[in-house]
């Protein structure tokens, strides 16, 4: 059995509606998911960027990204994951500073 997905960190583009109440609550629903933080990082007249983190014991990455799809939203990149049996954080290294 694969590792189990901890977080998630993803740049998200959607459209003004759902407002981004609506799209943190959906998200947060999905399989997996105990929490979503969802941060908006752009606004234009159309369209809205989004950083999306969400965390759970065994998220289902293709159940988020459905539900993302569902609300009009894109993921343009997957900026962070982290999997196995503990949530592990990014440390600073030299090259960092």
């Amino acid at each position: 059995m694969a590792n189990p997905f901890r977080r998630l960190v993803l740049d998200v583009m959607k459209p003004h509606e759902p407002d981004i109440l609506e799209f943190a609550q959906a998200v947060a629903d999905c399989e997996g998911v105990d929490g979503a933080n969802v941060a908006l990082i752009e606004t234009d007249r159309v369209v809205q960027n989004l950083k999306l983190t969400i965390e759970g014991d065994d998220i289902d990455v293709t159940a988020v990204e459905e539900d993302i799809a569902g609300l009009g939203g894109t993921v343009h990149s997957i900026d962070e994951v982290v999997c196995g049996n503990r949530l592990v954080d990014q440390q600073d290294t030299p090259q960092d500073h």
